[in-house]
């Protein structure tokens, strides 16, 4: 199968190449900053964003939030199904 991201430059114009599932925590941040978060379930988030300022905002079942997240916080986010859209 011919890959059309083998010789592609790893870009923040997108796109991600993989998405992990994100476990809320109040202290602990991604393994590396999300380009977007991709939400299942709405609901509320807490993040802490790449510029690293809190914010809570709510977002729609199936959402894309084309924000850099450090952090998704466990204390104010009610949504759920939430994967980080990442540059591996």
């Amino acid at each position: 199968m011919s890959n059309p991201f083998e010789s592609r430059e790893v870009s923040l114009a997108g796109p991600t190449n993989d998405i992990l599932p994100v476990t809320p925590s109040d202290s602990v941040n991604l393994p590396s900053v999300a380009l977007a978060l991709y939400v299942q379930t709405g609901g509320t988030l807490s993040i802490l964003t790449e510029a690293e300022t809190t914010r809570t905002v709510a977002v729609a079942d199936f959402s894309i939030l084309p924000v850099a997240v450090r952090r998704v916080n466990q204390t104010g986010t009610t949504a759920a199904g939430i994967h980080a859209m990442v540059l591996a």
